[in-house]
């Protein structure tokens, strides 16, 4: 029983359905229709994932990333898995992973930390040489170099930040708009009521869009920090 609006972020509140399994369960689902090429013949299906998949690689392609061996089909699996988690998490009784911290930052630390250690690793001074950039006079060069530090070691926090910030603040909203329906629907007149469900279908279609939005900047996000890669 959700006792409040931030209930949803309970994963202990003793649904089926908010246990983890079933999610990641739909998340890899969605990743294995994604490579479905080896199993599957073509139909509506993978014309759809046809499209998805070569627009993720014309983003991969863009930068260094595509030099990195696997890098562009685990990028794109993530999207879809990231994508799915914030999909179900618009089910009821559905535990909401990615509108929690914890999930987002693992996900971005190790993501952004492999990136780090793999370059360091290939290229030591290349690597450091990114801390300091071409052309600043030599007064600045302290102060440039921690300004890029703390810049570097942010990017983890930021992208975990962001996605666990518009997903919860969008189920937080939902979770307002369905309590005043329903309670609304024995006191307020018809039309009100007919307002009242105009708006909140408009605002799950539009968190719909915020589900798929908040999934592919987290996949461009990374996409970009691969391009520093030495």
């Amino acid at each position: 029983m959700l006792m409040d609006i931030f209930s949803s972020f309970d994963e202990q509140n003793g649904n089926f359905l908010s246990m983890s399994l079933p999610v990641w369960f739909v998340g890899v689902f969605f990743v294995s229709c994604f490579l479905y090429v080896y199993w599957w013949n073509s139909g509506r299906w993978g014309i759809l994932q046809d499209i998805l998949s070569s627009f993720m690689w014309d983003q991969v392609l863009r930068g260094r990333g595509a030099n990195l061996r696997g890098f562009g089909g685990f990028a794109g699996s993530l999207m879809i898995f990231l994508l799915a988690m914030n999909l179900s998490g618009l089910l009821p009784y559905v535990f909401s992973n990615t509108s929690h911290l914890l999930v987002t930052f693992s996900l971005a630390s190790v993501l952004w930390l492999s990136l780090c250690v793999s370059s360091a690793f290939y290229n030591f001074g290349s690597f450091a040489a990114v801390l300091l950039p071409a052309g600043a006079p030599s007064v600045l060069n302290p102060f440039l170099v921690l300004v890029e530090t703390v810049s570097l070691i942010v990017r983890p926090v930021t992208l975990s930040v962001r996605l666990a910030a518009n997903m919860g603040a969008g189920h937080i909203v939902l979770s307002l708009l369905g309590s005043y329906l329903s309670a609304g629907a024995f006191t307020y007149s018809f039309l009100v009521v007919l307002s009242m469900v105009f708006v909140d279908v408009f605002y799950f279609m539009f968190e719909v869009g915020i589900c798929l939005i908040q999934s592919y900047i987290f996949f461009l996000l990374l996409n970009l920090y691969a391009d520093e890669h030495v």
